[in-house]
């Protein structure tokens, strides 16, 4: 076998991988909150989850993708691992469809589908269909590679060492230990069978030996996930235990069936295919992803329990009160760009949680001059500046990394919630440090002043629970009331300070309590200045 040819053969691949990579990371970058979406919304049982599952990875052309989004789904808390094994084993079947595309030799068209793809890059500005010309150019990339790979595979028939090579493979285990190896490798079983598909189209390989080598890559695909639930969560690394638990009872199965009539399948293959070796390939390798479907989907349940015997134990619950850790996010890495938004946000909400219960203990303090209280206020103030910045930083590292068009137009929003919220701590600190300044020294309210107060706290309290639920659902419900409340609250503020200059004129309260009644009442307006900031922070609607 010639120099030349062994050039061909790995620039060729290099092409096939990098066009694969440009084509994966395209549709999810334009497609992948859609895609996030349906995950979220129809994975209620195994079976939806299950068609949900081919759909995406037969979109994405990637179930590494698929399943890695899925771990990071889990680990947010987003996905329970029953959904979770449905969108696996869906997976699975959604993977085959790049074999099916190679094994209709598009090869002869990928100039003119590049320069397609290239031409919509170049010269159209809009940038959703400019990244809709991205997944055409790294699909016209995908199969330039594989006709180079093609024509070098076509000089290898005539090497009597390459021949001989091939026909040395005659144990099926080793068969699929190289298919195991050679996927955990490359980390696409899609890649691995596509060259399959070259091998069988030039006569170079056996078709019962390729049957055991996609059992193997069935296997080797499981790398992906299992790498990045290393970062998560015991549930994150219950989730790509399924996978592999499914690939290789699902290998064990297919293997005994092979080892017993693997001539008579690839017979029926082979009729199948019309006598094309390179869709008898493709096809085989959808008999078995949807042949280990049918026999292991009835054994989800029981497929989640054995995760818990793999991964024991449980990690310790993060209740939304608890000091400097981050529940939804990981401090390490980034597990999955497409859901990483969807995590941010979820953390966010629970920040958002200990600001608005700080603001009410403060305000509680204010009046009963409770010591612990306003220590505790200023405690969970500290766990409010951590998870601020956690949050930012976490925000730049995404920033970072291949996000969907629409979560990379949020970004700048979920930075200014990050400082909202934080504001909101801050108010809630000042409120405390008055009730310690009451407590020292002895100024007192009149009753009018506090039942103001809680009247305006009242107000406030709505504000930010429409807020935080507008933002954190994306629900439009209480577009209108968060408006009229805001206004009523600038109002509440101008009558309250108007009303406590008279107390001031009347002599019914000290200059300390009106400075101190003044500040706070300003501070409770900018608070649901705040609020409103979040409610629109991902909105269409203006805030006024």
């Amino acid at each position: 076998m010639s120099l030349s040819i062994i050039l061909t053969m790995c620039g060729g691949l290099g092409l096939f991988l990098y066009g694969m990579g440009i084509m994966s990371d395209s549709i999810e970058k334009v497609a992948g909150a859609r895609l996030r979406g349906i995950l979220e919304r129809l994975t209620t049982n195994r079976f939806t989850a299950m068609l949900v599952g081919v759909i995406f990875t037969a979109v994405i052309q990637s179930s590494s993708a698929c399943t890695v989004m899925v771990v990071s789904f889990v680990n947010s808390g987003l996905m329970t691992l029953t959904q979770a094994a449905g969108v696996i084993f869906g997976a699975n079947i959604g993977t085959t469809v790049t074999a099916l595309l190679v094994s209709f030799k598009l090869e002869k068209a990928a100039p003119l589908i590049l320069l397609l793809g290239v031409l919509v890059v170049m010269f159209v500005k809009k940038q959703k269909i400019t990244q809709w010309g991205e997944v055409i150019v790294g699909f016209g990339v995908l199969f330039m590679g594989l006709g180079s790979m093609s024509s070098a595979m076509a000089g290898m028939k005539d090497s009597p060492a390459v021949l001989e090579m091939f026909a040395s493979l005659q144990s099926p285990f080793l068969a699929v230990l190289l298919g195991t190896i050679l996927t955990a490798v490359i980390q696409s079983s899609s890649v691995t069978v596509s060259i399959m598909v070259l091998l069988a189209n030039q006569g170079l390989m056996s078709m019962e030996i390729g049957m055991f080598i996609i059992l193997g890559c069935n296997i080797g695909a499981c790398t992906s996930a299992l790498l990045a639930s290393l970062a998560g969560k015991k549930d994150a690394k219950r989730a790509a235990s399924i996978h592999l638990i499914f690939n290789v009872i699902g290998t064990v199965i297919v293997y005994i069936i092979f080892s017993l009539a693997v001539g008579r399948v690839v017979g029926i293959l082979t009729y199948l295919a019309g006598g094309d070796a390179g869709r008898v390939v493709a096809f085989a390798h959808i008999f078995i992803k949807v042949f280990q479907v049918i026999i292991m989907m009835p054994f989800i349940k029981q497929i989640v329990k054995l995760t818990y015997l793999l991964v024991p134990g449980d990690d310790r619950k993060i209740g939304y009160r608890d000091s400097y850790q981050l529940k939804y996010i990981g401090e390490t890495m980034v597990l999955n760009p497409a859901t990483a938004v969807v995590e941010v946000i979820k953390e966010l909400d629970r920040m958002g949680s200990l600001a608005d219960e700080n603001l009410n203990r403060a305000m509680n303090a204010l009046v009963t001059l409770d010591r612990e209280e306003i220590d505790e206020v200023y405690e969970v103030e500290k766990n409010i500046d951590f998870l601020s910045h956690a949050i930012t930083n976490y925000l730049v590292k995404i920033n970072q990394t291949t996000l969907p068009i629409e979560d990379l137009k949020s970004i700048g929003a979920l930075f200014h919630v990050v400082n909202d919220i934080e504001r909101i701590g801050d108010h809630a600190e000042n409120i405390a440090d008055a009730a310690a300044r009451r407590e020292e020294t002895g100024i007192e309210f009149s009753k009018a002043a506090q039942r103001e107060l809680g009247e305006m706290m009242n107000m406030v309290n709505t504000i930010l629970r429409f807020s935080f639920e507008m933002f954190v659902k994306s629900t439009e419900e209480h577009v209108e009331d968060i408006r009229n409340l805001e206004e009523a609250i600038d109002e509440k503020e101008k009558e309250l300070q108007q009303k406590h200059i008279e107390r001031l004129s009347n002599n019914e309260c000290t200059p300390e309590a009106g400075a101190l009644f003044s500040d706070i009442v300003s501070g409770l307006e900018r608070v649901a200045d705040h609020a409103t900031n979040i409610a629109f922070a991902n909105s269409y609607f203006e805030p006024n």
